[in-house]
């Protein structure tokens, strides 16, 4: 059966699964930005109001993303800058709409949150790209191993 690239991702060409792939990709993306520019301390990634509103950030704006796989809009998901530029969009709506914001200038966290939210999907569409050969070649540089130009470890 033949395999296509959608996201970075080899998945089967079922257009269900690829949708569930973007989902789950835009869920954690938003949740890991909301609980990163969340204010407060380190004490608020253990409490349960903070990861709830981050939850519901991340979930939000993965069903807008799952919205948009019905467009034509998908087709900027394929290209790592028009992803990363509507994972901060949608992110920035997500969060407007699951709380207030908490630094006083109306929007300014979800405009924070989408930010960061943009620039994690760009990063990790280069680190985890070709299934994170950068990462494995790094990886084996080092423990000391020589890597091929393919970015696989020799023996």
């Amino acid at each position: 059966m033949a395999l296509s690239a959608f996201d970075g991702v080899r998945v089967m060409p079922d257009p269900w699964k690829r949708r569930f792939v973007l989902f789950i990709k835009r869920f954690w993306q938003p949740t890991s930005a909301c609980m990163t520019c969340m204010p407060g301390s380190l004490t608020n990634l253990l409490s349960a109001p903070h990861w709830a509103l981050a939850l519901q950030t991340g979930l939000f704006t993965g069903v807008l993303a799952l919205i948009l796989t019905f467009t034509p809009a998908m087709k900027m998901f394929g290209n790592r800058y028009g992803n990363a530029l509507l994972v901060g969009l949608l992110t920035m709506i997500g969060d407007t709409f699951s709380h207030p914001g908490h630094y006083g200038i109306p929007h300014l966290e979800a405009v924070v949150t989408g930010v960061v939210s943009g620039v994690l999907a760009l990063v990790g569409s280069f680190v985890f790209e070709d299934r994170a050969r950068r990462v494995r070649a790094l990886w084996a540089r080092l423990r000391g191993r020589a890597v091929t130009s393919e970015g696989q470890p020799r023996p």
